[in-house]
């Protein structure tokens, strides 16, 4: 973990001038009490100075990085995370597109859960009983439930006391998981349970980190051969990018939800747009049915296959085309290359298109989109995602 610790204030300029003379009266002293139990906490009351003064951007904290393992091709990313005291191990798919940390508990008898690492909440001295149950589903149609606890998560070194789900049952989808469970990093307005605060809420409240970001880098296998992924927890790699951060509003919190104003092919407008959300746990990019058709008519031998979805030829991850998704004012490339996703596998010379259908008013930007395009995630008052193309 790269520690790093500094003010940054604005230089302040008094300006005196003549006044007449003042009438001083005299004033009523008020004593002082000593608290006896005080304990000094530069990083809280740096962390309340942010609050309270965001234009002078003090900083203070730490920047904690979590190495990515990829998931042949280009599936999903995870990390490693400690939860309790001492540490217990977790792989978690860090995702954007949720806000819960989950992960299962020892006494989970499920095939699911006994294939991966559990939780023993009784090897943990930090560890704190919560007792309200817990449940979540997402939309591939896999789901698990629980109970909440609490105890110390870490991640690449940033520790903040969460709380956390621990799952008693898991649906069979999560079996042939290579991660025990997730990491959300989304808003805690889709958290499952009411008034649960996210790991990136405690973190900037405690003054953990040095910036109120999470920086992603996803190596795509094409490019970095899936090798070299983070996620960096409170600060930004400018040597992962080129040229400057284009910060898009956030137009509404739960997901990091943006205005998409523009999809194009070659740097020509295809005229479509949407409400979208940048998304680390969606594989794919996935759009409108009409923008999916308009994207489409650009490749030549793309089809639209009722039992998987929109195809392309494999050959196309040769191509140099690009596609492109205009975001408060800038149009960010993906490789059109990227679109020959997964090979079907039955002599058909066809790939799974990195882009489908099917989601009208709500667009997916996924890790196609994310693997060209450097994201800085940034929960300020006013939270915003920094994008710029990948350094290559």
């Amino acid at each position: 973990m790269k520690i790093t610790a500094f003010v940054s204030l604005a230089a302040a300029v008094l300006a005196f001038v003549e006044a007449s003379p003042m009438k001083i009266h005299p004033g009523h002293p008020v004593a002082l009490t000593r608290n006896p139990n005080y304990k000094p906490n530069a990083k809280a009351q740096i962390a309340k100075l942010n609050r309270r003064y965001p234009q002078l951007q003090i900083l203070a904290g730490s920047t904690g990085s979590v190495p990515l393992t990829d998931v042949s091709p280009d599936l999903e990313y995870y990390g490693s995370v400690n939860i309790g005291t001492p540490a217990q191990v977790f792989k978690l798919d860090f995702d954007t597109g949720s806000s819960d940390i989950w992960f299962p508990s020892s006494t989970c008898t499920t095939s699911a859960c006994k294939s991966h690492t559990r939780f023993n909440s009784a090897k943990s001295s930090t560890y704190q009983k919560d007792g309200r149950s817990w449940s979540i589903s997402y939309g591939d149609g896999s789901s698990a439930s629980g109970i909440l606890g609490s105890d110390m998560v870490s991640v690449g070194g940033i520790s903040v006391r969460q709380t956390i789900g621990l799952a008693t049952t898991e649906s069979s989808q999560f079996g042939s998981s290579p991660e025990d469970g997730l990491f959300g990093l989304g808003f805690d307005t889709i958290e499952s349970v009411s008034g649960v605060k996210t790991f990136l809420d405690n973190a900037i409240a405690a003054g953990a980190l040095a910036q109120p970001v999470i920086s992603v880098f996803l190596p795509s296998e094409r490019l970095f051969n899936g090798q070299g992924g983070e996620y960096l927890f409170g600060g930004i790699d400018k040597s992962k990018y080129t040229g400057s951060l284009t910060y898009v509003p956030v137009s509404q919190e739960g997901y990091w939800q943006i205005a998409i104003d523009d999809a194009g092919y070659n740097g020509q407008s295809l005229g479509q747009s949407s409400q979208g959300i940048v998304d680390t746990g969606t594989t794919l990019i996935i759009v409108g049915d009409d923008a999916a058709q308009a994207i489409h008519e650009n490749i030549s031998g793309a089809t639209n296959d009722p039992n998987n979805g929109w195809l392309v030829p494999c050959s196309l991850s040769s191509s140099t085309d690009t596609l492109s998704f205009t975001l408060a004012g800038t149009a960010f490339n993906v490789a059109v290359a990227d679109l020959a996703y997964q090979d079907l596998g039955d002599g058909s010379g066809n790939c799974v298109s990195g882009v489908q259908g099917g989601q009208d008013g709500l667009w997916i930007l996924g890790d196609v989109f994310i693997k060209n395009n450097y994201c800085v995630f940034s929960q300020t008052s006013s939270p915003s995602i920094g994008i710029a193309p990948l350094a290559v």
